[in-house]
């Protein structure tokens, strides 16, 4: 059975910046699986997976547009000026660092205009404009609609299928 879209995959794989830090691997966290066009993967990555068949091993490069975006594809929100620190110079094109406030979790973003009361602001992903280099080896291809061939949920979130529901 060939991957396409529908279909369980279960891989091996490393994902790394172009000539870079390694970005994930199953040699860290186990083999991925996922449903072949659900949009859990990379869009650039899972177009390169089509037609592969359990045993098949490939490696190449996913472009930057097709891995995490280029910036015009980023979020853009407003903040505050009263959110910056005193003094701090707001122009289009600086970029700053700082945490999310309910996560902690580092953020970055660019300033791409200024009035008197905010800063337009573009969210910036880490990796957004990097090529992508990554390696896989295609471990199983399945129906996902045979008992147990689907992947696991993702933890904190609920599937439900629809017939299952009670109606009313």
């Amino acid at each position: 059975m060939k991957i396409a879209p529908g279909r369980t995959v279960e891989l091996e794989y490393e994902l790394k910046v172009k000539g870079g830090e390694v970005i994930e691997s199953s040699d860290r966290s186990g083999p991925i699986r996922y449903v072949h066009g659900e949009g859990k993967m990379l869009p650039g990555l899972e177009k390169r997976l089509e037609g592969l068949s359990p045993g098949d091993e490939k490696q190449g490069e996913v472009p930057a547009r097709e891995a995490f975006g280029t910036e015009d594809s980023l979020p853009v929100t407003e903040m505050a000026r009263s959110v910056f620190p005193g003094g701090t110079q707001l122009e289009p094109g600086a970029v700053f660092e700082a945490k999310d406030p309910t996560s902690g979790a580092p953020v970055r973003f660019k300033i791409l205009s200024v009035n008197d009361a905010a800063a337009k602001v573009r969210l910036l992903h880490p990796l957004v404009g990097r090529d992508i280099e990554f390696r896989v080896k295609v471990l199983a291809v399945r129906d996902p609609s045979a008992p147990g061939n689907r992947p696991p949920p993702v933890p904190g979130m609920v599937e439900l299928d629809p017939d299952e529901l009670p109606e009313g």
